[in-house]
């Protein structure tokens, strides 16, 4: 296992090389479907959840013209990440994550300032592959079991795992260039 794990790790590097980002980006969420733990319901539902959210977001012109709002769904449990210019836009983004039913917990981490820049969403991107292809190429760390998102180099790694894969997974985060913080926001499984 550890030798496909290295080969999906080294083609991902040839593909972000020769400039296809987009489709390594692709090829790298293909590979963590593969390698999620959860069950195909509790993905669906997770992808149904951020689509709520994002449906009711895209109603207020000043959180969809003027913001830039990315949501992840992991078991139930939202993270809002990105930028507004607005602090009340920043809390009606929480409040209509709130609103959906099924979710169990919102953490807020929209900070208040205008959109970032292409490039730093780039770079964002970047981070997060190089972040899972090391998760990937780490015997012993059930990685399909962590989400991670990067934005503006702050790391979020979610999920239930363990507490001792927790501290493999953030200590891989740390390592990784560009990372500015890490912030765990896992469910901890015994």
């Amino acid at each position: 296992m550890n030798k496909f794990r290295a080969f999906i790790l080294l083609l991902i590097a040839f593909t972000l090389q020769s400039c296809f980002f987009a489709g390594a980006a692709a090829g790298a969420a293909a590979i963590a479907v593969v390698y999620d733990h959860r069950t195909l319901n509790k993905m669906l539902n997770d992808a149904d959840i951020a689509n709520k959210i994002s449906a009711r977001i895209r109603q207020y012109p000043s959180l969809r013209n003027e913001s830039h709002i990315e949501i992840t769904v992991f078991n139930r449990v939202v993270l809002l990440t990105g930028e507004t210019p607005n602090p009340a836009w920043k809390q009606q983004a929480e409040e209509i994550a709130k609103s959906v039913s099924e979710v169990t917990r919102v953490y807020n981490q929209i900070t208040v300032q205008g959109p970032t820049s292409p490039l730093i969403r780039t770079s964002d991107s970047w981070i997060t592959t190089k972040i899972k292809g090391q998760m990937l190429a780490t015997e012993d760390l059930k990685s399909g079991s962590i989400k991670v998102v990067t934005d503006n180099g702050v790391v979020y790694l979610m999920g239930i795992v363990k507490r001792e894969q927790a501290e493999v997974a953030v200590d891989i985060a740390r390592q990784v260039s560009g990372v500015q913080k890490v912030v765990k926001i896992f469910q901890y499984r015994n």
